[in-house]
């Protein structure tokens, strides 16, 4: 039997060769990952256990000249799905007409139920999509409104959803109504108060993050979802930041309309996306590409976007065998205790503003902060330019900083070397150009 150790560093070297990888793929990964979730130590103690991290860390291909902390945008697949993408693609090659549309393609049912099982959910509840940003405008432009009538939303829910509804505005004559709320909100009870109060009798959606994207927030679903429901308004789920981020699964939320991103924290192929639509409500939202009517209550409808390749979809499922070795509740616990590892550091300086809260429940492994008098997005580019490190620069209307987002292929050191550079600029500055 494969031991921890052997089977993540195999599959963290391609060098070893397309045959080893095989194997180990469809011989090994199970008896090696059973090993890996029987390690010993609750979430906590393994958050800080690196010989169990290395082993992880270990499975990635990653650059390690740079510092990656932005994989809020989208992250790295580990070796074992760059193999599994790149083995379906070849096969789909040999003969498309055949090997793709009639071999691989149904393979997207597995797939598919595997995504409900891991969401908690039906496996008629959920379509795979491109990306949190088409799951999302699925449901935002598959809603019937009329001149007048209002959708609800905060002012720090993501641009491009917001633009999606600014156009609705433009083009239908709808209503956009935004709020703001707290930076960090550390009440929960405040935030489902904020979106009730700004409901107006013309209210027909709310849109809601998950986990917001500039800040690592993670607000109320479920209590909003509930509220909103008496009211009869739907509520859509922006979940790109929040699956596979932390342990949560659909009983948490209890919503109707949710949508994430597969390529971020399940470290899926990029351009994979999950879309979930409660099996009642399939019939009334609109597809974003047309359907054929006998399609009206089918999830599938979702995915009907012309010609598109199988690979991408068939290796979420090693995405997500990879990603459940390693644990839910190990990885938030880890990026928790990695978050917490360099903003406690940095907090410890006068001029240092975090927007993000460290209580637990109200954030996990995405974080901003602000070194007052420094612009945030000079600051990225020095962090980049002089010490190769990738964070994102953050501009908003109400608070800025940079947002720094590791992953579980992160390591100490790295985490150490951006709280390093972040105190030298503390101390001294940027220099002057």
């Amino acid at each position: 039997m494969l031991n921890r150790r052997q089977f993540l560093g195999a599959i963290g070297r391609p060098a070893a060769g397309a045959a080893t990888l095989a194997v180990l793929h469809h011989k090994g990964t199970a008896r090696a990952l059973a090993a890996i979730s029987g390690h010993e130590g609750t979430p906590a103690e393994i958050a800080q256990d690196e010989s169990f991290w290395f082993e992880v860390q270990q499975a990635f291909t990653v650059d390690r000249s740079l510092v990656n902390l932005n994989n809020g945008g989208v992250s790295p697949a580990p070796a074992v799905v760059q193999e599994a993408m790149k083995r379906h693609l070849d096969y789909s090659n040999e003969a498309p007409v055949y090997t793709m549309w009639r071999i691989l393609e149904p393979q997207r049912e597995s797939v598919r139920k595997r995504m409900a099982r891991r969401f908690g959910c039906h496996a008629e509840e959920i379509a795979l999509t491109r990306n949190a940003s088409e799951g999302l405008q699925i449901c935002q432009l598959g809603f019937d409104f009329k001149p007048g009538d209002e959708v609800l939303t905060t002012t720090q829910d993501y641009p491009r959803m917001i633009t999606t509804f600014k156009q609705r505005e433009r083009r239908e004559g709808i209503k956009l109504r935004q709020f703001s709320i707290p930076i960090p909100a550390e009440d929960p009870a405040e935030i489902v108060r904020l979106f009730e109060q700004n409901i107006t009798p013309k209210t027909r959606v709310i849109l809601m993050c998950h986990m917001i994207n500039i800040t690592g927030q993670i607000l109320p679903v479920k209590q909003v979802v509930q509220m909103a429901r008496k009211r009869g308004i739907p509520v859509i789920v922006d979940g790109a930041h929040s699956f596979e981020h932390f342990d949560f699964t659909h009983a948490d939320l209890d919503c109707d309309y949710f949508a994430t991103s597969l390529h971020k924290w399940l470290f899926a192929p990029h351009g994979t996306g999950m879309l979930y639509v409660r099996r009642d409500k399939i019939a009334g939202l609109w597809p974003m590409m047309a359907a054929p009517e006998k399609m009206d209550d089918d999830i599938r409808k979702y995915e009907e976007i012309g010609t598109h390749p199988a690979a991408n979809y068939i290796a979420i499922a090693d995405a997500l065998t990879f990603s459940q070795g390693i644990g839910a509740k190990r990885k938030e616990a880890r990026m928790v205790y990695l978050r917490d590892r360099w903003a406690k550091r940095l907090l410890q300086h006068d001029r240092v503003r975090l927007h993000t809260s460290l209580k637990p429940g109200f954030a996990c492994g995405l974080a901003t902060v602000q070194i007052e008098g420094i612009d945030p997005g000079d600051l990225a580019g020095y962090l980049w330019q002089q010490h190769r490190i990738i964070v994102v620069g953050i501009k908003h209307d109400e608070f800025e900083g940079i947002r720094v987002t590791p992953n579980v292929y992160s390591t100490l050191e790295e985490v150490d070397r951006f709280a390093d550079a972040m105190e030298t600029i503390i101390k001294e500055g940027l220099p002057k150009t």
